[in-house]
């Protein structure tokens, strides 16, 4: 057992009611403060309204520590400007940040990151046009669809989906083969998608104007851009957890099923989809003293930090250290130790 599962395991079981009896500020209050920049997302993106929350949070704290928001393209920018010491702290889904740190691809090697926590979980959404001819992920055969902005998680999962589908028309990574159980394909196979890379904002706008037929979002529900567009435009939200399987055999467990419930978006029942947590994470170079600063900050405001970015969510520690084969930093390990025994 490692021992990043060791300290899991002592933790399990406890719930936030604890910090309640924590002082204000563990780490004193003298000393030089220390500045950490967080890799976010885009403006206007949920990475980069909860790095705003988080260090506008901090910065009312009274605790020797400063955020420092810095926009990117989010997951797969924030690793590699993490691992390259550019940043001391990012955001990043699961899948990626597991990428990241077993130096799988789209990385070329290991990178230096370890998780602080895993804060909330994206919902992936596939949206069409109600009133078009997309019903299914087989249906985008040859057809535009808008997947993620270069260098985001969004694009991450969106191949991956279209590829266990059958339509992407990237190979599949050498270091993860397809296992015994996916079907072989068919002798003459679909049309590979369209792979549009663009952000939220212009997927949005792609999707109303029809330069694309279809959408991909990995994002907290209901998330506001969609939920203005569906005020628009009738949508409809695919299904994707017939997916999940497929992905877990390939790319482990950092895939679940989740729901978007009845009443976003205007579904008038739910849609089973695909569902991947966000993990805080930093540089093992982090002082301990900073992240245990940081981690109480966390815990302490968590419903102002989510608040803008999925709606309805709740930070538990067993939730958050729930960070799969990125290691806990050594002082996450200790902040968890020290306040759940």
């Amino acid at each position: 057992m490692t021992s990043s599962e060791m300290t899991r395991r002592r933790v399990m079981g406890f719930g936030l009611g604890a910090l309640a009896a924590l002082p204000a500020g563990c780490s004193g209050d003298s000393g030089p403060v220390r500045r950490l920049r967080l890799a976010t997302g885009p403006e206007g993106g949920p990475y980069n309204a909860f790095g705003q929350a988080l260090a506008r949070a901090v910065a009312t704290s009274g605790r020797r520590i400063e955020i420092v928001p810095v926009s990117t393209a989010a997951s797969v920018n924030n690793l590699r400007k993490l691992d390259e010491g550019s940043v001391e702290l990012a955001l990043a889904m699961a899948d990626v940040a597991e990428d990241a740190v077993l130096g799988r691809e789209p990385f070329l090697r290991p990178a230096a990151a370890t998780a602080l926590a895993r804060v909330y979980v994206n919902y992936t959404h596939l949206v069409v046009p109600a009133d078009g001819p997309v019903r299914s992920v087989r249906d985008l055969a040859g057809r535009p669809v808008a997947a993620g902005a270069a260098g985001s998680g969004v694009q991450v999962v969106a191949e991956r989906v279209l590829r266990a589908a059958g339509l992407s028309g990237a190979p599949a990574p050498a270091s993860t083969p397809a296992p015994a159980s996916t079907p072989a394909p068919a002798s003459t196979p679909a049309p590979a998608a369209d792979e549009r890379q663009l952000g939220l904002a212009a997927s949005v706008s792609a999707l109303r104007e029809g330069s694309v037929d279809a959408l991909f979002w990995s994002g907290g529900v209901p998330t506001p851009a969609l939920a203005d567009l569906a005020r628009e435009l009738p949508l409809r939200f695919l299904p994707l957890d017939a997916h999940v399987g497929a992905l877990r055999e390939r790319h482990g467990p950092v895939y679940t099923e989740v729901t978007l419930p009845a009443g976003v978006y205007g579904l008038t029942e739910p849609v089973g989809t695909i569902g991947v947590g966000n993990y805080l994470l930093a540089r093992t170079d982090v002082p301990q003293g900073a992240v245990g600063d940081l981690l109480q900050v966390v815990f302490e405001r968590w419903r102002d930090l989510l608040r803008e970015v999925t709606a309805g969510a709740r930070l538990e520690p067993r939730f958050a250290i729930s960070t799969g084969e990125v290691p806990l930093h050594p002082g996450a390990a200790a902040h968890y130790r020290s306040v759940y025994g």
